[in-house]
Parts: structure tokens; C-alpha cells; sequence
């Protein structure tokens, strides 16, 4: 009895997912709602002793087949719950679908992200000393009317600070503030007599700061002048204190915003089978609400080359527990709006899409065929300017 149940299981999952090699782990075949799993009294598990048990499960969610004693690992977040689930025996392990979705975990930062950074504080540290290109803000007092000395003043790239026409330039690069402030003053004394109020307006740093800055392949920031910060792997407000961190050494107490630009580190596949003639690959970014209808749409739906046979194919988190193979109704998701079978898909995922069985025959037929028609072609051409050629030796044909 035993082995019959067994059997009858292993056929199921077959005629389920079609073909599929297991070897050195576990697959989880994972069947879309709308089929009915026999009852969990016929449900069987395979003990580390070898032996074979009968054990109960709440309600036909999956079917594992496992080639070793690994556990599934497969883990979802409820839309009701803030906490990470193992599927399993009385736990939630319903994949999650369009009308049941499910958050992702916080989003980590990886090669090759687009990060928006933007400096919302950036005082220097006393003493600081002027940089080209820093921005300063100059006030004079008692300056001529028609020229005004009052604004803010571009540090040019020889070092100096152009006061207007009048008054000419004032050399301040590598000085602090308050000898910035010394040579203005010393500098107008020859024209006009003044009192000059100089700030910083804008260090140069804080231009290459503020932007789109690219996580290179080594898991580094750069940041311009201010050298570069390791990011891969952390999450959005890890790689903010990471940022501010190492702007620390040179600012005092630097404040900054940091979010995602470009998500491209998470992404899910489209292999679509080209019946015979070659395989198509699609590499897109996944921002946690794609489904397998918004994947199809992005990919310019289905071919004539393709079937309506289309499954996931979702890693294990870590290499640990069963990969899932989930079947997907395509005729009950855009015929009937069914939207139990259109899964949510989560970084990883491959939508893979069968090639039609009557066109990768043809093309079959087509490769084995070729060969021989070209053959007798290439012969009966032959034999026909022979027999012209012998019929008329003169090349005479009237």
C-alpha cells in the first residue's frame, strides 16, 4: 500500500511539472491552486532512518520530492506580518500571487546600483583651507554704488576671487577663512576704505557629493575629493551612516540623504525556448510588485515560437532547502482574470516559457532534411547541365 501511494505521488508531481532532473538536492513542485492534491491522510514523509511514515499536513499548499533529508527553506513575509516565515507544516507557504503579495526584505545595496545622494549639511572643520571652485559669500561695506560688492563669489581655478572690474582679483586658495578675509581687506584698502564680512557659501566637495553616484563592481562609492566608501551589501540607512562616517574625518558633523537611484543589482529572468531555434534570455530589474503577466508584457508577450506551457523557477534562499517549481494557468490568468496562478515574482526567479512542440518538430525535421535536399540538389543540377551540354555541344539551343 505503501508503495503504491509513493508511486502515485511521484506520477502526480510528473504529469504536474513535466521533466525535471533531481540530483544532490530537493525540488518543490508546487501546485498551482486551481488542481486538488489528494487528502492529507495519503500525504507521506520519509523519516532520516529510511523508514516511511504517514504524516498530515494543513491543506494541499505543496509536494515536495526530496533526494536527500534537507527541509524546505523557502521563506515568504505575509502582507499581514512584519517577520520572515519558513514554509512548512502549519505555517503560511502559499507562494504569493497578484491579489496576495508579499513585502521584500529591506533592500541591500549591490553592484552595479545608482545611489542619489544629497548633502543637507557640509561645515568644514577649523582650520579650513579655500579649494578652487569653493563658493564664498563677500559683503563690503562702503563699495562703489554702481559696482556693489555683495554676493557670492567662485573661487576661479588660478586661486582667485574676481571682485568686479573695478576692484580686480584677490588670490585665496590654501588660505583659512579669516586670512581669506585679511587679503580682501588688505587688497580694496588701495581703492576704496571697507569693512568685508567672507563666509563659505559652498565647498566644492559638496558639487561632487550631490548626484547620482554608480556602486562600482568593488562595492565602492566615490566620492570625488573626499575619496571612496565601501556600500555593497548594506541596506539603505547602513550605507547613509557608512557615508556620513567616513565624511566625518574631514566634516564637521556632515549630514546627508541617500536612496536608490537605479535598482539593478535585484533582477528575475525571462528564458523564453525557441523551439529548436535557439534560446532568448531577458534580464530585467525587479522593484517587488513584478508578476508573471507584467514579466510576459515586458518581453513583448508570447511568440509564435512558444507554448502556452510557462512555470517558475525559484531558487532556494542560500542554496539551503528545495528549489520550487511553480506551474503557471496562463489561459485561466488572461482569459479568465484568475490571479491565483499569477505569481509574484521575487529576485532570482526564472519565468521560463516552453517552445511549441509542432514548430521545434518542424525545425527538427528541417535539420535532419537539409543535408539530403542539398545533396540531390546539388546532384540533379549536376546531371541536368550534363545532359544540356551533351544535347548541345555547341551551346546552340535553336
Amino acid at each position: 500500500m505503501i508503495k503504491w501511494v509513493l508511486c502515485r505521488r511521484i506520477a502526480f508531481v510528473g504529469s504536474l511539472a513535466g521533466l525535471c532532473m533531481i540530483g544532490g538536492g530537493c525540488v518543490s513542485f508546487v501546485q498551482p491552486p486551481s488542481i486538488a492534491l489528494p487528502a492529507a491522510e495519503d500525504a507521506l514523509t520519509e523519516t532520516d532512518a529510511g523508514g516511511v511514515e504517514q504524516a498530515g499536513y494543513d491543506g494541499p499548499l505543496s509536494l515536495n520530492i526530496e533526494a536527500r533529508s534537507t527541509p524546505n527553506a523557502t521563506m515568504f513575509r505575509a502582507p499581514e506580518e512584519n517577520n520572515w516565515q519558513v514554509g512548512g507544516s502549519g505555517i503560511r507557504n502559499r507562494p504569493p500571487t497578484e491579489l496576495s503579495k508579499m513585502s521584500l526584505p529591506d533592500y541591500r545595496v549591490e553592484p552595479p546600483d545608482i545611489l542619489l545622494i544629497d548633502a543637507l549639511r557640509m561645515a568644514p572643520k577649523d582650520p579650513y583651507f579655500i579649494q578652487t571652485l569653493d563658493v564664498l559669500q563677500i559683503i563690503a561695506d562702503g563699495s562703489l554704488p554702481d559696482q556693489p560688492i555683495a554676493g557670492f563669489f567662485q573661487v576661479s581655478p588660478d586661486g582667485r576671487v574676481q571682485l568686479g572690474p573695478s576692484y580686480g582679483a584677490v588670490k585665496v586658495v590654501e588660505l583659512t577663512i579669516s586670512e581669506a578675509k585679511d587679503a580682501v581687506v588688505n587688497h580694496l584698502s588701495n581703492i576704496i576704505q571697507t569693512d568685508v564680512s567672507l563666509s563659505l557659501g559652498q565647498m566644492s566637495g559638496q558639487q561632487q557629493i550631490t548626484g547620482e553616484h554608480l556602486v562600482g563592481p568593488d562595492g565602492m562609492v566615490n566620492l570625488g575629493a573626499f575619496g571612496q566608501v565601501y556600500v555593497s551589501g548594506m541596506t539603505i540607512p547602513e550605507a547613509r551612516d557608512a557615508v556620513e562616517a567616513h565624511l566625518s574625518k574631514t566634516l564637521d558633523t556632515p549630514k546627508i540623504s541617500l536612496d536608490v537611484f537605479g535598482y539593478n543589482s535585484k533582477v528575475f529572468y525571462i528564458i523564453a525556448e525557441g523551439a529548436g531555434m535557439g534560446d532568448s534570455i531577458a534580464r530585467l530589474p525587479i522593484t517587488g510588485n513584478e508578476t508573471v503577466l507584467d514579466a510576459i508584457s515586458q518581453a513583448g508577450g508570447l511568440s509564435r515560437l512558444s507554448s502556452k506551457k510557462i512555470w517558475i523557477a525559484r531558487p532556494s534562499p542560500g542554496g539551503v532547502g528545495c528549489d520550487q517549481i511553480l506551474p503557471v494557468d496562463w489561459i485561466a490568468i488572461t482569459r479568465g482574470a484568475s490571479t491565483q496562478s499569477n505569481y509574484q515574482l521575487l529576485p532570482g526567479d526564472r519565468v521560463f516559457v516552453a517552445g511549441d512542440r509542432m514548430v521545434a518538430f518542424d525545425s527538427f525535421v528541417s535539420k535532419v532534411t537539409a543535408p539530403f535536399e542539398r545533396m540531390l540538389g546539388f546532384t540533379l543540377l549536376g546531371s541536368q547541365t550534363v545532359q544540356v551540354t551533351q544535347r548541345f555541344p555547341q551551346g546552340l539551343f535553336f
